[in-house]
């Protein structure tokens, strides 16, 4: 039985976090702990030199308070905490990172990740191990992938609306991001491939590849789980486009005939067949490049009656804020939670806190 969400701790203190690593989503996540009653940000991992001893709250854009920013992982893990939110920025890849994913387990914390372990059934038995040790490790903590990309639309929506139907024959999902005002080089080129060549985007499709289909694919088995069904094998299939002429972003130049769009479909098969998809389409500029639709989401049930929800790239106001808020709203229900592996099918729904204006400022 779930238990219910602590606010605090039980000797009425708030709960002590930790941010892991402070690109957008971090500072997002410190901002969100500063401004939460109940919540109280205990330490900061970053990985640049010139962040090492900075207060925290001048990495997030706020006046300092007291808390140093350090490059230690050793200081992070003595740390007397509750959880820490894991960010590192290795799209797809927590696995890489498992060994300190395990040691903040083993150190007594809890640990919610946006960079998978949506779940980590999907790995295979030697992972659950590892986490569900070092859970135990630390006395009895959690550990939780709220997910970033994917996250949300490609894994809890599917769920929600999968209970207005029945006798569900096929889900898909589908997101369309627009990569135009991403102002990441390394993300936009390195990790997503645009402005690269054909010939050195098609060499890096295969660590791409297990990179994707990593992350992909636990939203997929997540799915399953949720609808009682076990997926046979998951099956990949990436496309691509190249510029027609040369265009800029935010993130720098693409040259024509660099690549400027990809499109990644993963279907979980039962019996060969395709039940759970989903289609993850990226592109460097949507202005530049129409093929497969436009930005935004879609997600359909098939079934009796079948349910589709769609919207359009701003179906949220800023996405950053959002992935931040996911984890962070997810901290007291995690601490609260069962030790172990805990994924949305394991939780209780996990709400966002309402701040209601005050009656000289609620017209």
């Amino acid at each position: 039985m779930n238990q219910a969400p602590a606010h605090r701790r039980s000797d009425g203190r708030p709960l002590r976090v930790v941010q892991w690593a402070t690109g957008a989503v971090g500072r997002s996540v410190i901002r969100g702990v500063l401004d939460r009653p109940g919540l109280e940000l205990a330490g900061v991992r970053v990985f640049s030199p010139a962040k090492d001893g900075v207060d925290a709250g001048v990495l997030a854009g706020r006046d300092p308070i007291g808390v140093t920013a350090t490059t230690d992982t050793a200081e992070i893990l003595d740390l007397d905490a509750d959880c820490v939110v894991h960010a590192p920025g290795q799209l797809g890849q927590p696995y890489g990172d498992l060994d300190t994913v395990c040691a903040l387990l083993a150190s007594g914390k809890n640990v919610i990740s946006l960079t998978g372990l949506v779940y980590p059934y999907a790995q295979g038995p030697g992972l659950v191990a590892e986490l569900e040790d070092a859970c135990k490790r630390g006395g009895g903590v959690s550990v939780h992938g709220s997910g970033v990309n994917p996250g949300f639309m490609a894994d809890l929506m599917p769920l929600v609306l999968s209970r207005l139907s029945r006798q569900i024959t096929h889900v898909y999902a589908r997101e369309c991001s627009d990569f135009a005002g991403h102002p990441s080089w390394r993300m936009v080129h390195d990790m997503v491939g645009f402005a690269k060549t054909e010939e050195s985007y098609l060499r890096s499709l295969r660590p791409a590849r297990t990179m994707m289909r990593a992350g992909f694919a636990e939203s997929l088995h997540l799915v399953a789980a949720g609808l009682g069904i076990e997926l046979d094998e998951v099956d990949v299939d990436v496309d691509h486009r190249l510029a027609r002429h040369d265009f800029t972003i935010a993130a720098g130049r693409v040259p024509k005939g660099t690549v400027a769009a990809a499109r990644w479909t993963f279907s979980g098969l039962v019996d060969g067949h395709p039940v759970i998809t989903i289609e993850a389409v990226h592109k460097a500029d949507a202005g530049q490049v129409t093929d497969w639709g436009g930005p935004g989401y879609a997600v359909r049930v098939h079934g009796r009656p079948s349910i589709t929800l769609t919207t359009d790239e701003d179906w949220v106001s800023n996405g950053i804020s959002a992935a931040a808020a996911h984890a962070l709203n997810a901290i007291p229900v995690v601490c609260a939670a069962a030790p172990g592996i805990r994924t949305f099918l394991d939780l209780p729904l996990v709400t966002g806190r309402a701040s209601v204006p005050t009656r000289a400022t609620a017209f």
